[in-house]
């Protein structure tokens, strides 16, 4: 049993290993506090993983406790190759590889003490706000009906409608500048080579992923100690291609779409285009893309996690919990 200092209380997870794709992953499993959601056959289990190049200890647990609070089992695991989650190389994404460590991380979720597997809450913020939309829809072509609910904060869901929003702000320079690298480092993957390395987040004019003003501070604010600024060039090449917005139209479950208005890392428009698609609550926010999480200054954490506990309430509580 792991134990994390909060300010007021001490909180208790279990540390859990789980295999996606013969690779080890690292998660933190959260029983629940309350039995406002309990069945004979067990609790709902939210699994939740962070956005881009994101770690557990990255701004989650605060809305894993909050959860766990509310009467759920909480299981928020790291990607491969980040993290505390084995693979090489080191900082590399893969879409459809994320995609897989969630559906491996459900089926581990549904192996924890207490849990009803039939009853999953696919959570995801940013980057993984698009793969929650993806894997539950691809769950319910499948005919597995364990998905339960689906939760999608301020989710990227359209790689080159963020490209769109990122250009004013970076230039056409900047944005060829990066994409020729992610092309030299995919290419040089393919030769056994190393991969070409950038920053994650950085200031403005910085030769990084995400540069808009303020966003470095905010990263800072949230990075936990398996945090690393950087990530594989390559990353660009994929983003491009992300279409999580297509996915949304067969997702059977019901979704809260989270969208920060002001949103200037992934495109508010497009989370709403792809919250409609999914039948989804949508709530809004008058906040930036870090503006949900607990740790940032102005933070909208408390209305966010709200409503999240609200929407699974109506949902999935089997006792009476008032708003």
């Amino acid at each position: 049993m792991t134990t994390a200092d909060t300010d007021r209380r001490t909180v208790h997870f279990e540390s859990v290993r789980f295999e996606s794709g013969g690779t080890n992953c690292d998660a933190w499993f959260f029983a629940p506090t309350g039995n406002a959601f309990t069945t004979d056959a067990g609790v709902p289990v939210v699994v939740m993983a962070h956005g881009f190049c994101g770690t557990k200890d990255s701004g989650l647990e605060p809305f894993a406790r909050r959860l766990a609070d509310a009467g759920l089992a909480v299981f928020a695991f790291d990607y491969r190759n980040f993290g505390l989650s084995d693979g090489e190389p080191r900082q590399r994404v893969s879409m459809s590889g994320q995609a897989a460590d969630y559906h491996a991380a459900i089926d581990a979720a549904g192996r924890q003490p207490g849990v009803d597997a039939s009853r999953i809450v696919l959570w995801g913020l940013s980057q993984s706000g698009g793969h929650v939309l993806i894997v539950a829809a691809q769950r319910a072509r499948t005919g597995r009906d364990d998905v339960a609910a689906v939760i999608s904060a301020v989710p990227l869901v359209n790689g080159l409608a963020a490209g769109v929003l990122h250009y004013p702000q970076v230039g056409a320079v900047s944005m060829l500048r990066s994409t020729a690298v992610g092309i030299g480092s995919a290419l040089g993957a393919r030769l056994g080579r190393d991969p070409v390395m950038m920053p994650v987040v950085g200031k403005p004019g910085d030769k990084a992923a995400l540069t808009s003003d303020g966003y470095l501070e905010s990263y800072l604010a949230i990075a936990g100690p398996s945090w690393r600024n950087e990530v594989d060039a390559s990353i660009g090449l994929e983003l491009g291609s992300f279409r999580a917005d297509k996915a949304a139209p067969d997702v059977a479950a019901p979704v809260l779409m989270q969208i920060a208005d002001l949103d200037r890392g992934a495109p508010p428009h497009a989370a709403a285009k792809a919250g409609f698609a999914a039948r989804a609550e949508v709530r809004h926010y008058p906040c930036d893309h870090f503006g949900i999480f607990a740790e940032v200054a102005d933070s909208w954490f408390e209305p966010v996690v709200s409503h999240q506990i609200l929407f699974l309430t109506r949902h999935l509580a089997t006792l009476a919990v008032t708003a």
